[in-house]
């Protein structure tokens, strides 16, 4: 395995996908699912999948990674974008896809014996991203996009105001104070974060509801991945902690 520069993996660090992307530039944002990106000195549009505002990533001149697609109207999907010695993996179906891999191989220790029993399964008046058979255990769980980098190489998560996210922490949070054990999992899609915490500025409810759900018992956990330019999607911590300071307030303040 390669080690060392912008390229080689980590020790540790273990590729779970493998894709083969377009390199591409990107040039500007058009509305919440499309963007204009350059391939071969041809603007061309494509798909994003990702809803965060991103304003961080999606800026004009910066080196990409597309995925062509048999799309009705488009013909391209946004994967990832250049964020120091790697790319951030923005495109959420491939960090689902990479995710449920790593789960199906074992290689996020915490979710060891683990498989996913159900996707979409229903949860209120929420749908979640899946159900989980742990042994004798049933857990559901939701995954979140934490592609935003705080000053301090923190992962976050949201970078904008999310009703939904809201209503799946609350909804969450009362399933664990009825004895159940639900999971929330944040992926942490670029190179060299840290750990995680919730991004007050981004939804200041959400930042809330999420350490009442941590003190009422729900399993917030995150993973670090990112992409390579060649199209390796690459695990590089499997248990991405939460962010101390955080955790302090979080489990110091009221119920």
């Amino acid at each position: 395995m390669e080690r060392g520069g912008p390229e080689g993996l980590p020790q540790e660090a273990q590729t779970i996908l493998k894709l083969d992307p377009i390199p591409c530039t990107f040039i500007k944002r058009l509305n919440r699912f499309t963007v204009e990106i350059e391939i071969d000195g041809s603007t061309v549009k494509a798909h994003l999948t990702n809803t965060g505002r991103l304003h961080e990533l999606l800026t004009p001149g910066r080196p990409c990674l597309a995925a062509r697609i048999r799309g009705k109207r488009l013909s391209y999907r946004l994967l990832a974008l250049l964020h120091r010695s790697g790319y951030a993996l923005i495109d959420t179906l491939t960090q689902m896809r990479s995710l449920e891999e790593a789960i199906a191989r074992g290689l996020i220790p915490w979710l060891k014996g683990c498989r996913i029993a159900r996707r979409n399964p229903r949860l209120e008046g929420s749908t979640l991203d899946y159900e989980l058979e742990c042994g004798p255990h049933r857990r559901l769980v939701e995954v979140k996009s934490a592609v935003l980098e705080g000053p301090r190489s923190e992962s976050m998560y949201p970078d904008c105001p999310t009703d939904r996210g809201v209503r799946h922490v609350k909804e969450l949070a009362s399933l664990a104070r009825r004895g159940e054990r639900p999971l929330i999992i944040m992926v942490a899609a670029f190179p060299g974060a840290r750990c995680f915490k919730p991004y007050r500025q981004g939804d200041p409810r959400l930042y809330e509801e999420l350490a009442r759900a941590v003190r009422s018992g729900v399993e917030v956990r995150a993973v670090g991945i990112y992409m390579t330019r060649r199209g390796e999607v690459v695990l590089y911590n499997p248990d991405l902690g939460l962010c101390p300071d955080f955790l302090e307030e979080a489990m110091g303040g009221a119920p």
